[in-house]
């Protein structure tokens, strides 16, 4: 494994202080709380302008096709400008397109078509905002607080989405699914008018590289290196899609047909945010040494909610199963965090999170669109049961990568090289990531 080379970096202000970071948890936590609702919101706008599964899968599908375009690119962006600028650029872009997505509904003439664009626009934002925000992230603590300020960023974040999907699946159990798109837009406009005020006066400018693509090739090259990365990338690509596919378009038709409505869904999806707390909880305390087992381990309960949808279990078992994946999956993200923050150099850590995400999303738009399809091929429980087996099966498989299992953490702060310091001292007072 190689890190970053030569000279200590100057100590880093510990995560939760700083008014920079402030105004960045505010921001992603506002968002978190608007775009878990408007999920279930535009499934169900779908359903009632008379669409069927296959239609919910086509719009998930086109929500997700711009990230495997664009994601590269929105990297080896973020990793020349500055990060902050491009988050705010992309939160625009996410606003209008949601503001448009939600008059569209409330006036009565939103089409497929119109929605699919919708979400396209909305994916295409996500497409530059997710890298810089992690680079901004994995950049802004030092080693010995890695894990910690990790667990704590993402249980604010997470703490928001318990009340956006149960607050999103009541208002849409009570009024127009329209109403939840426009506080997603709303929600947007707020969190890009906070990073606005963010003071970055001391981040000095990135100096150009040798171009776009040779930016992507640098890239490339730190995650080919490593074998842990590309096998957990190459694991992912799977289970994120199948999950995609379950969630998305599976679980709001089991919700409508088995479970009584929108309302219980957005339940099961709050179980799984109060899981996700409980996990981040866990993970600011425990600190498991190593990083991938760990991590690797608690992927296999992502099996587990499709299994309970193609029983299906009672709304309550049900919200038990979606509990526990929560907490699973978070040991899983802060040691996947953990792990980048200690392997991967300061100025190649958005190329890095690109190749991650492209290799997470780039078969969710296929998932998502054959959904419908596989259903009405095989049916809707056996097209769920072969999600949970594909999840089990590609985990197991992760686990005969000898790094995944024998990576461990290191204490040491982040190293850096001369040139980096200013850099890093700079970006550790004003950035913050994660997403939305």
């Amino acid at each position: 494994m190689t890190s970053a080379a030569s000279s200590p970096s100057p100590v880093l202000r510990p995560a939760p202080a700083g008014r920079n970071f402030g105004l960045l948890t505010a921001a992603a936590i506002i968002t978190s709380l608007g775009t878990n609702g408007a999920l279930i919101a535009a499934a169900f706008a779908v359903l009632e302008s008379g669409g069927d599964g296959g239609d919910v899968g086509l719009v998930a599908a086109a929500r997700t096709a711009p990230l495997v375009l664009f994601l590269l690119i929105g990297g080896a962006v973020a990793d020349r400008l500055p990060r902050h600028r491009v988050m705010v650029a992309a939160n625009a872009l996410n606003c209008v397109s949601q503001a448009v997505f939600a008059w569209l509904v409330l006036a009565g003439d939103a089409e497929l078509w119109h929605m699919m664009l919708l979400t396209a626009l909305c994916g295409t934002g996500q497409a530059f905002f997710g890298p810089a925000a992690e680079g901004m992230l994995l950049s802004s603590v030092s080693a010995e607080q890695a894990a910690r300020a990790f667990a704590f960023f993402r249980m604010s974040m997470h703490g928001a989405a318990i009340g956006g999907a149960a607050l999103g699946g009541a208002m849409i159990a009570a009024m127009d699914p329209g109403w939840v798109l426009a506080v997603d837009a709303a929600a947007f406009a707020v969190a890009g008018g906070l990073r606005a005020f963010l003071n970055v006066s001391h981040i000095p400018a990135r100096a150009p590289g040798a171009g776009l693509l040779s930016d992507l090739r640098e890239g490339w090259q730190e995650v080919a290196g490593r074998p842990w990365l590309w096998a957990v990338v190459l694991q992912f690509s799977v289970v994120v899609a199948v999950v995609g596919a379950a969630e998305a378009v599976y679980g709001p038709l089991v919700a409508r047909d088995e479970l009584g409505g929108a309302r219980p869904w957005g339940f099961a999806l709050a179980a799984f945010g109060v899981g996700t707390l409980g996990g981040a909880l866990l993970m600011m305390r425990w600190k498991p040494r190593r990083l991938l087992l760990a991590g690797t381990l608690c992927v296999f309960p992502l099996a587990l909610p499709s299994a309970a949808l193609a029983i299906p279990l009672p709304v309550a078992g049900l919200c038990l199963v979606m509990f526990v994946t929560g907490v699973a999956i978070e040991v899983f993200g802060v040691s996947w965090m953990t792990a980048l923050h200690q392997e991967i150099p300061e100025e190649k850590l958005s190329r890095v999170a690109a190749y991650d995400w492209f290799g997470s999303v780039a078969m969710v738009p296929l998932a998502t669109a054959a959904a419908g399809p596989v259903e009405t091929l095989v049916g809707r429980s056996e097209a769920l049961w072969g999600c949970a087996a594909l999840i089990v099966v590609v985990t197991a498989g992760v686990l005969f990568v000898p790094d995944v299992r024998n990576l461990t953490r290191r204490g040491s702060v982040r190293k850096i090289s001369v040139p980096e310091r200013s850099r890093e001292s700079a970006d550790a007072e004003g950035s913050l990531g994660g997403l939305g």
